[in-house]
């Protein structure tokens, strides 16, 4: 995979799955500020372990 990772590609993706999920605007706005917060104190490293054993 040849794709460099951009925080903003992930925000993208969020929105297009809660959308997909029927998330309303205003939840949407919520997790994203959310995203923003997490950015600033999870390393990339750290997030997909995080995803790896969620709910294991």
């Amino acid at each position: 995979m040849d794709e460099e990772w951009s925080n903003n590609a992930c925000r993208g993706y969020v929105i297009k799955a809660m959308e997909n999920c029927g998330f309303h605007a205003k939840e949407i706005r919520q997790v994203l500020t959310e995203l923003y917060e997490v950015f600033d104190f999870c390393a990339v490293e750290e997030a997909a372990d995080y995803f790896e054993n969620w709910q294991s």
